[in-house]
């Protein structure tokens, strides 16, 4: 009998009891201390003065707001929707900010030996795609406005390559948004002031340190194992837009290192998995030589994370100290991210809640048997039904409900979505490469995320309820970390992902901060392959509280 409480999909995940969690009370408000006014009143103009922390924000205040002359290592590990931004943003904005003053008062500036770049930033957020790139930045800006930090994000438009070419520092420089919804190749003049906090890709990001359009080495492992190296490969493939970019030379970089204090690594499951690591690893050993105190790579040491990974012996353990802060953020540790983070950080702090590896508690789960042998049509139904039930809501206000639907190949993402159009049902359906995603901003995704920033207002035409898309299509390329809108009600899971991981990220796009929600899973009842799909669906059951 299995013990009530614990997770059976232990294969999948790792989280040592030991190292976890944390004693004592808990911050039960936002309050000034441990915040500085202006973040105070930033946190209750965007949730109100009367809300609480979540569990890993309490945890977040509680451990990152004290003083001390060491660099710090944490892992922030909770459930999607619990507010894991806010965990990390408000420490670094925090220390930014009195660091600053603290520099202010000195009478000796400092001298640095290091060329001065077009940007030079004191912290680096890394996420998985740009569209998480830009949503971040967004609410960084919105967070550090009464406290005046200056906040970039380094997005791009989601092109699948770019040609060789040649820049100047001035002309990258021009590309960085001053704001997340701006597209990347609108000039700012204003890019050269001070940079205190800059967003990006660990690809985007590199090319920016070094000049240069970073490259994935991929013979390795799709020689190793060619049927998981072709479905991570799809993966990464999805979530950054592109994978073979050409090289250039002549770049001149535009962004230096030496002022790197705080890095922070949102999705650090995703980015330190093998179609990620080596950038992401790249770029923490690049900040650390130019900072004055190299560290040796550990792509050197270790190998790409898989579930095949064994322990380096104990003459490779040697642990990595940066000469920096490093959160990682995460709601998902797979053992491949434990192992690493064992071998080379062993010291590092980890804050996790109990409901780590679960779905959001106000989630509730369906499951839909195909009916016929058009599954499109299927979907149709459904869709209709939820829109049915929004009538009878006591809270109904004349609005649908948002459906975020997710497949796993792209052909179906278009030929569904074409479908729907011809039964009368607007959607959105994103790919990849999508035209859509080409403009170096947000607003194909207008009217589904959530939106905190007052001043960045959905750029979408003045359309009838029923002329609106309420249905989203799409792959696993927006199922991380993105913070969706309360109006997206409903998830479709069309297509079983390839583990459990990737279900948690994609069902924990509603359900969000508290809101209610249903994750919608459609599968066989019956006739062959049923046994299979019976097993996920206990897999699925194990992820409810």
């Amino acid at each position: 009998m299995e013990r009530k409480g614990v997770n059976p999909l232990a294969q999948e995940f790792d989280l040592p009891a030991s190292k976890s969690g944390s004693s004592g009370p808990l911050p039960a408000s936002f309050s000034s201390p441990p915040l500085l006014d202006g973040l105070r009143d930033s946190v209750h103009r965007i949730l109100g003065p009367p809300a609480p922390p979540t569990l890993i924000q309490a945890l977040s205040l509680k451990h990152l707001f004290s003083d001390t002359p060491e660099w710090r290592q944490y892992l922030l590990a909770s459930e999607t929707g619990s507010g894991k931004s806010i965990a990390y943003l408000l420490p670094l904005l925090h220390h930014l900010k009195k660091s600053e003053l603290a520099a202010s008062e000195s009478t000796s500036p400092a001298i640095s030996s290091h060329p001065r770049r077009a940007v030079n930033p004191r912290a680096l957020i890394l996420a998985p795609t740009h569209e998480l790139s830009r949503q971040l930045s967004s609410f960084a800006k919105n967070l550090s406005h009464n406290i005046k930090l200056k906040v970039l994000c380094a997005s791009r438009a989601n092109t699948r390559s770019a040609p060789r070419t040649t820049f100047t520092a001035s002309k990258m420089a021009s590309q960085f948004t001053d704001d997340a919804a701006v597209e990347l190749g609108a000039s700012h003049p204003g890019v050269s002031r001070p940079v205190d906090v800059l967003v990006g890709t660990p690809n985007k990001l590199l090319e920016m340190a070094t000049g240069k359009r970073w490259n994935h080495r991929q013979d390795e492992p799709e020689k190793q194992e060619p049927e998981k190296y072709e479905s991570d490969k799809q993966l990464a493939a999805e979530l950054s837009g592109s994978r073979n970019e050409t090289s250039f030379r002549g770049a001149e970089p535009a962004m230096g290192l030496q002022n790197v204090e705080w890095v922070i690594i949102d999705e650090a499951d995703i980015l330190f998995d093998p179609d990620f690591h080596e950038s992401t690893r790249t770029l923490l050993a690049d900040i650390a030589a130019a900072r004055g105190q190299p560290v040796q790579n550990t792509l050197d040491l270790f190998p790409p994370p898989s579930e095949t990974s064994t322990t380096p012996t104990l003459s490779q353990t040697t642990p990595i100290n940066y000469p920096f802060n490093l959160i990682l953020a995460t709601a998902t540790i797979p053992p491949s991210l434990a192992l690493y983070l064992d071998t080379y950080h062993p010291s590092l702090t980890r804050l996790a809640s109990p409901a780590l590896h679960r779905l959001p508690p106000n989630m509730k789960t369906e499951y839909a048997s195909w009916t016929s042998g058009n599954k499109d049509a299927d979907i149709e139904r459904r869709i209709t039904k939820v829109w049915a039930e929004d009538s009878i809501r006591s809270d109904f206000d004349g609005k649908r409900s948002k459906i975020l639907i997710f497949c796993n190949e792209r052909t179906k993402v278009l030929s569904l979505g074409a479908f729907l159009e011809g039964k009368g049902i607007p959607n959105v359906a994103l790919t990849k490469d999508s035209d859509a995603r080409n403009f170096g901003n947000n607003h194909h995704l207008d009217g589904f995320l959530r939106v905190t920033n007052s001043r960045l207002k959905p750029r979408s035409p003045s359309l009838s309820e029923d002329k609106k898309p309420h249905v989203m299509i799409t792959t696993s390329m927006l199922s991380r970390g993105l913070d969706f809108s309360p109006d997206v009600r409903h998830v479709f899971i069309v297509d079983m992902p390839r583990n459990m991981v990737d279900f948690l990220h994609r069902a924990g796009r509603s359900a969000r901060a508290g809101q209610a929600g249903k994750v919608v899973v459609f599968m066989r009842s019956k006739g062959r392959g049923t046994g299979g799909e019976q097993e996920k669906k206990k897999q699925v059951e194990a992820l409810r509280r």
